[in-house]
């Protein structure tokens, strides 16, 4: 099953990818691996959800949250190489996750960011990450991911 089959089957569309507003880009690549910028949740040039977790946004909120920066990535990464297929492995993953005062479940929120990857790529989407949590992050989104893949 190609990567494409396995988005369809999961009932998701990734979106064309616009050009950054600020100085970086999404993808950048060395040797046989690519860094991702970071992504928030934004679907369609607006953000999901807003605000921070433990106060205004619940766990599952959160990890929809997250899994919708995982599909920015992936729009991002097939842009970039222009096929998905060619992702060999997902190395690490990193996510911030704005959190109110005293809340620590920071990898439960990031588990919906890590469970979509699995769920597309298998096995080669297994990887090691950092759930960070952070009082603030630009414009109010509630998570922000990173990854880096290998590549062929």
């Amino acid at each position: 099953m190609t990567i494409q089959d396995r988005l369809k089957a999961l009932n998701i569309e990734l979106e064309e990818v616009g050009t950054p507003k600020f100085s970086y880009v999404p993808v950048t690549q060395t040797g046989n691996l690519l860094y991702t910028s970071g992504h928030d949740c934004r679907k369609n040039g607006e953000r999901i959800l807003t605000g921070k977790l433990g106060s205004d946004l619940t766990i599952e909120q959160g990890q929809e949250a997250a899994r919708r920066c995982v599909i920015n990535i992936l729009s991002s990464l097939q842009a970039h190489l222009g096929d998905l297929n060619r992702v060999t492995k997902v190395v690490k993953m990193l996510g911030f996750i704005q959190s109110a005062e005293g809340f620590k479940d920071q990898p439960y929120v990031l588990n919906g960011a890590s469970d979509l990857l699995i769920d597309v790529f298998g096995d080669k989407g297994r990887h090691a990450r950092s759930a960070i949590g952070t009082n603030e992050l630009p414009f109010d989104t509630p998570v922000e991911v990173e990854i880096i893949v290998e590549v062929e």
